[in-house]
This record gives structure tokens, C-alpha cells and sequence, in this order.
């Protein structure tokens, strides 16, 4: 089960006995385009979930903000500051309250979707948390004083909806913490599933099945900007699709599409999805 799943599935199974709003991948827009992972809101406070799966020994580093990763075979990876994330889009939901003139206390937690993930060094002003201590962590809020009464609230659910906006979570590889190195890549065949599919020509053959698709990098490349990075390069391609011709390269690149930044050797490739979405 996802993080954000196993947190959504804990606040199901609880009751709570103020009147509540619960919201999922909630995204405004005030100053800049923000997105919330988890939202709990209610007449006395509203409270900013920032759900990680990053697993291993984690330490939270201030200066500059930073995750640190440890794995079990003393690899080192670093991560953006959750902390500091769910600290920014607490001063970015307050500035949205505030354009529509509500005043809550807003409160941002990390929560860390599995008990196995290790805090060797917490955050100094942020609450860490697992799922199963949120329910607790709420009720612990309890005593702040009422703030707005629950037409307001309804009033203000409704304007959360009609502003939430479309929004590309962040590829898999970062939000996650998986190593690039851990993907498979290759071409998958539409026919067998298999991948490995082999450039032949101005098509792919797949080995397995004999299947032909002169198509098939298309998916591909989709799923090369949902699994690593936003923008990608020639050579990304060439070395995710397993091919060794820059030039062919550069005709998928420029078929599927894409919009380019840069020239020459710095050439990249970035794809819209919202314009995709609609």
C-alpha cells in the first residue's frame, strides 16, 4: 500500500469528534502552484500532511535543508527537505486562506509511511510522525479554540474544490527515493509484454514475439519522464530506448512532440501533461 493510501485508510478507520474536511493531492495556486498531500481541516485548525516513503536511516539536515538517506549497504542518496516542504506549503495555504479572508492555525507534519524507516535526526521544528500516531496527533489539537463555525467551513470546502488545480506529482525515481539504477529500461512490447525491443530501421522488432511497432518508443519515452526527470537529453534516450544513433534519436525526439529548451548539445526535451490531460 502507497504511503498517501496507508495515511487516507488510517483517518477512514478513525472518528473524530470535531466536524472535519478531509482532502487528498489538494493543489492551489497563490503566489506559485502548490500541492498538499493529505489536508485535514476543521473549525479550530487546519492541518498539512507531507507523506514520504523514503526508506533506510534518514537524517534531517538544516543547513541547507536536506534528507539524507542511508541504505543498508552504506550508500548515501540526498533528498529535498520534507520539512522544509511541508513548512513552505504552510505559508503558501496560509496565504491562500487569507485571500479569501479565513484565519486558521495552520500546522504541517511529516509523516513517514513506514515504521521501518529509521529517524537518526529529526527536524528541529516539524513533527514527525507514522500513520498509525496521526489520529492521536489530531486529537492532541483539540484544545486550540474554534475559529470558524461550520457553514464557514462548508463555505471554505467549496473553494478549496472549485480552486484545486490539475497537478504532475514528481517523477517516481524522486519522490520515492529509488535509484534510477534500479529500473529496468528497454522498449516493452505491446504483444508479449516483454521488453527489449530492438531498433530496426524506422520501426522495433521484438525478439520474443517477432512483433513489429514503429510506435513503440512513444510509451516508452512517457514513461521515462513519469519515472525519472522532467527534461530529457539525447543521451537519455538513446540510453533508456537502447539505441546507439544520435541521430535516430534525435527523430523520436522531435516526432513525439515534445518541447525543446536550449540548442545543439544541450538540447532537451520536456513534456506537457496537462496539455495532454485535456
Amino acid at each position: 500500500m502507497a504511503g498517501e493510501d496507508k495515511v487516507a485508510d488510517v483517518l477512514l478507520r478513525n472518528s473524530f469528534s470535531i466536524d472535519h474536511r478531509i482532502f487528498h493531492d489538494l493543489s492551489l495556486t497563490t503566489s506559485t502552484l502548490f500541492q498538499m498531500d493529505t489536508l485535514f481541516l476543521s473549525p479550530l485548525f487546519a492541518l498539512i500532511l507531507e507523506i514520504k516513503n523514503i526508506s533506510g536511516i534518514l537524517e534531517f539536515k538544516e543547513n541547507p535543508p536536506q534528507l539524507i538517506r542511508i541504505r543498508p549497504d552504506g550508500t548515501v542518496d540526498g533528498f529535498e527537505c520534507p520539512a522544509a516542504q511541508v513548512e513552505r506549503n504552510v505559508i503558501l495555504f496560509k496565504e491562500f486562506l487569507n485571500q479569501v479572508g479565513i484565519d486558521i492555525p495552520v500546522i504541517g507534519v511529516v509523516v513517514l509511511a513506514y515504521p521501518k524507516q529509521i529517524v537518526k535526526v529529526g527536524p528541529r521544528r516539524t513533527k514527525v510522525l507514522f500513520p498509525s500516531l496521526v489520529p492521536q496527533y489530531i486529537n492532541s489539537l483539540y484544545h486550540l479554540p474554534q475559529k470558524i463555525d461550520v457553514t464557514t467551513l462548508d463555505l471554505l470546502t467549496s473553494q478549496l474544490l472549485e480552486s484545486h488545480q490539475p497537478y504532475i506529482p514528481n517523477p517516481i525515481s524522486e519522490a520515492y527515493g529509488i535509484p534510477i539504477s534500479d529500473f529496468k529500461s528497454g522498449v516493452i512490447c505491446q504483444i508479449c509484454g516483454k521488453i527489449g525491443m530492438e531498433k530496426v530501421f524506422r520501426s522495433w522488432c521484438c525478439p520474443n514475439c517477432k512483433n513489429f511497432d514503429r510506435f513503440a518508443h512513444g510509451q516508452a519515452i512517457k514513461e521515462w519522464f513519469l519515472l525519472f526527470r522532467r527534461k530529457m537529453s539525447n543521451k537519455d534516450c538513446r540510453d533508456f530506448l537502447h539505441i546507439n544513433d544520435i541521430k535516430s534519436a534525435n527523430r523520436i525526439l522531435q516526432t513525439m512532440n515534445l518541447e525543446s529548451h536550449g540548442k545543439n548539445r544541450n538540447r532537451t526535451y520536456s513534456m506537457d501533461f496537462l496539455a495532454k490531460m485535456k
